[in-house]
């Protein structure tokens, strides 16, 4: 496979790996491309984990290759004791501390198994946040569940007194996504669960490698969910896990990603299959990927939190700038760095000279964001699905996305995300702050804005 970049992508903040075409693109291999990355003002939407690729992905990759062995179930004898999938399950209760951890085929299917397995279903409310990706409300509504939207606060995570309000008799979880790398705040929420009787389900996709008073993100609640797909933290290409402590929720999780196979026994074919299961498996080479790479996380967030450490304090000298509220500083992973402006004119005004500058690729504004934030969701606000939903299912999500969500438009209309890269240098850190700095002072001092 070659990997392209179109010229628009780019300056868009995104690049995409593909095959050929139609379009008009630059083709180049992939080691060409950092290359290419790394010396120019180029910036991926991304986490870091392919940002280093090493000989540690290729050779655990060529263990399944030289087996054969593709599939993550049965073969036994052909696959010659190579087992990526439990190896990397095993990995990630050492690393995360979960008691147990089921692989799926993104993270998209972890949410939907953890849903499952935790008896979310017809009629169910799950609270989740207005500022999250789209496939946390897709998965909700994959269970026939109703996506319950509500405000986020300064820390872009569910505002703790939003999800109160948002309570009713029908709700069964609170999912928080621990948006750009850092956390809700777990203490308030954990309280507000406890006193409701309210499954806790964490989608921390995006924030693999933080912590939250010492535990892992996606390790505290009744169940946590991790996407290792081609951005982020580490990567399997494509994939997802489901963590949890408890052993029912593991059981039933096993056995939905494949079938409703019960796995007791060694004969495959005999399986009993107590329930319905769909096929949400990731492979062996998937999970080869994601073995070497785990075992790099810690390599990925040391350098992670020194670049973002130094841009910050970079962005620091501009008084205007003020930065996301992370609930325990020592947990942020690092990813990204969130700041705010005073106005959402301002905001707009910065951004588009950020983009006259050629420097906005890796700086993301969310509240125009088709994919990250309710305002452009019109396809839910709509409930715009192929499969025909239940009258009563499209009537209640309809209303729960047409809400008003003033509080949460007042914050994500004045922020900015940077991403973190792994491939920068103190040099490029250094160019690349000292560049936004003298754009956002020019357009402050145009406005003649003071605080």
């Amino acid at each position: 496979m070659r990997y392209w970049y179109n010229q628009a992508a780019v300056n868009g903040a995104f690049i995409t790996p593909s095959l050929k075409t139609k379009h008009s693109n630059v083709f180049l291999p992939l080691p060409d491309l950092r290359k290419q990355l790394q010396t120019s003002n180029y910036k991926l939407k991304n986490m870091p984990g392919y940002e280093l690729w090493s000989d540690k992905e290729r050779k655990e990759v060529n263990d399944v290759l030289e087996t054969g062995i593709l599939m993550r179930y049965g073969f036994d004898g052909p696959r010659k004791g190579i087992w990526k999938s439990k190896e990397l399950e095993a990995a990630v209760n050492e690393t995360f501390g979960s008691k147990y951890a089921q692989l799926t085929s993104s993270g998209t299917a972890a949410l939907t198994t953890a849903m499952s397995a935790l008896g979310i279903g017809y009629g169910d409310e799950v609270i989740t946040p207005s500022f999250t990706f789209v496939a946390s409300f897709e998965a909700v509504l994959s269970v026939g569940a109703v996506p319950v939207l509500v405000d986020v606060d300064d820390t872009l995570t569910l505002n703790p007194e939003a999800v109160r309000k948002a309570i009713t008799p029908k709700t069964k979880a609170v999912m928080p996504v621990h948006m750009c790398g850092s956390m809700a705040d777990m203490d308030a929420l954990i309280a507000i669960c406890k006193e409701h009787n309210l499954i806790l389900l964490e989608d921390a996709c995006q924030s693999i490698g933080g912590t939250y008073k010492g535990k892992h993100l996606g390790a505290i609640g009744d169940a946590g969910t991790f996407s290792f797909d081609f951005v982020k933290t580490m990567t399997c290409a494509e994939g997802g896990v489901v963590m949890t402590s408890r052993e029912d929720i593991y059981l039933k999780s096993d056995g939905y990603t494949d079938h409703g196979h019960d796995h007791i026994g060694v004969d495959r074919g005999a399986d009993l299959h107590p329930f319905i299961g769909y096929n949400y498996r990731i492979s062996e080479l998937h999970a080869a990927v994601g073995l070497a790479q785990i075992k790099r996380l810690n390599e990925f967030l040391t350098i992670q939190k020194k670049n973002h450490r130094l841009l910050k304090s970079i962005l620091e000298q501009v008084p205007e700038i003020s930065f996301r509220r992370v609930p325990d500083p020592v947990g942020d992973s690092c990813s990204f760095i969130s700041w705010f402006l005073p106005t959402e004119e301002i905001t707009r005004v910065v951004v588009a000279e950020l983009k006259a500058q050629g420097i906005l690729a890796g700086n993301f504004y969310w509240f125009d964001n088709n994919w990250h934030y309710i305002r452009k969701w019109d396809h839910l606000k709509n409930a715009i699905t192929l499969n025909s939903l239940s009258p009563e299912l499209k009537e209640r999500v309809t209303q729960q996305a047409n809400k008003d969500f003033a509080a949460s438009d007042a914050i994500m209309s004045r922020c900015i995300s940077t991403s973190i890269s792994l491939l920068w240098t103190e040099e490029q850190i250094k160019e690349k702050g000292e560049k936004m700095v003298s754009t956002i002072r020019k357009v402050l001092q145009n406005r003649a804005v003071t605080i």
